[in-house]
């Protein structure tokens, strides 16, 4: 049987950019309960180094932001999404300086650089640790509150909807979420009247990924299935440059030290090898572009990595600007100053997600969503560098807008039906979750990756079939845990990947298929319904 907390006003799934921001513009006025999936600062934007894009110097204008949004998303970004993004990041720059975050500084301005996509230097950040200084100065700032309550340790398992009610209203309205404890087992039925997720991307659901050990897609899928619509899942990033380390897994490498100088080199040749694949752009080309060439040399040559190399940059201004890189890298023997850094593509940012509005609204009353979960249509097939947590601050204060300007129309919560335990035992079978979830992250990986075939995409879809029986007769029989939960997540998310990729005829942004190399004349989005 399930616990029942204190009731809360609203309930944010998520302690990262998107959750916090939500929370600190409703706490004034509602009490809030802020679900972490295990430490509050275990997520994706604590591990974010780069920075926040924003038109801060006179050179710069809201329109070049704008076109280089939608340059890097191939045209199937909202334009009316990016540009209201775009007109809001200065303001969230702002708040983020009051709150104490210390970004870097030239003079008396901020020190803004430039990362791939981007016309003008326009990233702000703190050295190459951005995301870790934003996720202090929010979480000090919730921490204080007296309306903030903030639970590690949550793992979400359902939305409770409408059908979970006593009486069944059948308006599909969401109240909540079921969550285990990580430490005691239990699981808890968190109600509240407006529900945020903000539960980051699904980059698990692949072999090598930057994305930390939590993002396994479970806001998506549990948004799926509760009625939401998702789109775009088959627009999945990867990040060119990951350094290549069989004992330091998912260490990323920042754009941003391409965006200083850093040059791509083959380990075999010697030589750079951008000119051949964007002779203009070079190793500022977008992301999808230089991870699919850093991919075709790495095929063609029969390599394990290329090399990233900044070491003819003064030693002084490497280590300035990337004072965390170059600490990490030398405790692993490698002297960014002298030797270039081997590096491998590694699955980034999840662009397509749960589809939301403007004001952070998913198609269930009650529910909003806001950062990496989410389609909000500021990506396209490609999200440029640094907008991500952007869209953070951005969607997570509209979700809270929206939700203060509605309350009065929001009902009250009913009674919701706890969570029953009472046909199920404890899992005498642990190896099985290990073992789909290696098996899913490495089809998934050789599949339907970088570069793309129907065939693959197929054989992946064959695979998610015979082992959603399996997983769904598991779930039945045994009582949750937090790696059974994420085992349903990571499948029910990797089907839509692949539902997604094999419904787009053409190739476009991140979606890269052998069978239809040319890009549509039309950028249409695809949307699945539930």
């Amino acid at each position: 049987m399930s616990e029942s907390p204190p009731a809360t006003d609203v309930l944010i799934v998520g302690s990262g950019a998107a959750g916090l921001t939500a929370a600190l513009n409703l706490a004034d006025r509602f009490k809030v309960t802020v679900l972490a999936k295990g430490a509050l600062n275990e997520g994706s934007t604590a591990w974010a180094q780069g920075g926040i894009a924003a038109v801060l110097e006179p050179g710069d204008t809201f329109d070049n932001h704008v076109e280089d949004t939608m340059v890097a998303g191939a045209g199937l970004n909202d334009r009316d999404i990016v540009e209201f993004v775009v007109e809001n990041a200065p303001a969230a720059i702002q708040r983020l300086t009051q709150l104490g975050v210390p970004f870097a500084t030239e003079g008396n301005a901020l020190h803004l650089t430039r990362e791939g996509g981007h016309s003008h230097r326009r990233i702000v950040h703190v050295a190459d640790a951005t995301g870790w200084a934003v996720q202090e100065a929010l979480q000090r700032a919730a921490e204080a509150h007296p309306n903030i309550t903030l639970v590690p340790d949550q793992v979400a398992i359902d939305l409770a909807t409408s059908r979970h009610e006593q009486r069944y209203s059948g308006a599909g309205n969401v109240w909540g979420v079921y969550a285990v404890d990580r430490g005691t087992g239990r699981v808890t039925l968190y109600t509240a009247r407006a529900t945020i997720l903000a539960t980051g991307g699904a980059g698990r659901t692949y072999l090598f990924s930057t994305a930390p050990r939590g993002a396994t897609g479970d806001g998506i899928a549990m948004a799926w299935r509760a009625g939401c619509r998702v789109s775009n899942m088959e627009m999945m990033q990867f990040h060119p440059t990951c350094l290549y380390n069989l004992e330091v897994k998912n260490f990323l490498i920042t754009e941003a030290v391409r965006g200083e100088g850093g040059r791509l080199i083959n380990p075999t040749t010697g030589k750079r090898f951008m000119s051949y694949y964007d002779a203009e752009r070079m190793e500022l080309a977008p992301r999808d572009v230089v991870a699919r060439a850093i991919d075709a040399e790495i095929k063609r040559y029969g390599l394990d990595y290329v090399h990233l190399d900044i070491s003819h940059q003064p030693p002084e201004f490497v280590k300035g600007h990337f004072p965390n890189i170059y600490e990490k890298l030398l405790g692993l023997g490698i002297d960014m100053t002298t030797q270039p850094i081997p590096v491998v593509p590694a699955q980034h940012y999840t662009c397509g997600g749960i589809v939301i509005d403007r004001d952070g609204r998913t198609d269930l009353p009650g529910l909003y969503a806001a950062g990496e979960c989410t389609e909000s249509g500021l990506h396209g097939a490609n999200r440029l560098a640094s907008n991500s947590l952007l869209e953070c601050f951005v969607f997570g204060e509209a979700c809270a807008d929206h939700i203060a300007a509605h309350w009065d129309s929001l009902p009250p919560v009913p009674v919701i039906r706890p969570w029953d335990e009472s046909r199920v035992t404890d899992s005498d079978e642990e190896v099985v979750i290990k073992q789909n979830w290696t098996e899913i992250r490495r089809f998934m990986w050789n599949y339907v990756g970088i570069v793309r075939t129907t065939k693959r995409l197929e054989r992946a879809q064959h695979r998610i079939q015979m082992l959603t029986g399996e997983v769904a007769d598991y779930y039945g029989h045994f009582r949750v845990t937090p790696d059974l939960i994420e085992l349903r997540n990571l499948l029910q998310t990797a089907e839509l990947i692949v539902r997604s990729a094999l419904h787009r005829h053409e190739s476009r942004g991140l979606h890269y298929t052998l069978d239809y190399p040319q890009t549509a004349a039309e950028a249409v989005d695809t949307v699945l319904v539930p």
